[in-house]
């Protein structure tokens, strides 16, 4: 487990160092192998979701062919954010491992805290509008779905 661990602190580390990336680096193990890396790519990418943790579940599951990572472990430089850590629960990775709490990204001013708060909150409370707006056509890709997969 120590040598995953140093594995993905040593990613963050280069990201940081070679790309001027954040400070996050993951790494995925199944059955004793590194199966999928990833770093902190949103400064590289403009893309907000490309986290470690997202960029390595992206590749594992193109190595398993798969987006069930359910034999699979994540070690994770810092403690995953809420975007990562539904993405590591919708993977279905058997366990999770971190270095680096919040409270050390939030001292260098990369907390996700207020995530965490907002998403604990009734959706009404949330401070970010979200409105449902009823479906006005007879296409239903719902019932699709459903039809197609004889749910």
């Amino acid at each position: 487990m120590e040598s995953y661990m140093n594995k993905a602190i040593e990613l963050a580390y280069r990201n940081t160092l070679h790309q001027g990336g954040k400070p996050f680096g993951a790494v995925i193990v199944k059955n004793g192998e590194i199966i999928a890396t990833g770093v902190n790519e949103v400064l590289s990418t403009n893309d907000p979701t490309a986290h470690a943790e997202m960029q390595a579940i992206r590749q594992a599951s193109r190595v398993l062919n798969s987006p069930q990572l359910t034999d699979c472990e994540i070690y994770a430089s810092g403690q995953p954010c809420p975007m990562c850590l539904a993405a590591i629960y919708w993977s279905g990775a058997k366990a999770v491992y971190y270095a680096y709490t919040e409270e050390d990204a939030a001292a260098i001013g990369l907390s996700t805290r207020h995530v965490y708060q907002q998403l604990s909150l009734p959706m009404e409370q949330q401070t970010l509008p979200i409105t449902r707006i009823a479906p006005m056509t007879e296409r239903n890709p719902m019932q699709l779905y459903k039809q197609r997969n004889n749910l």
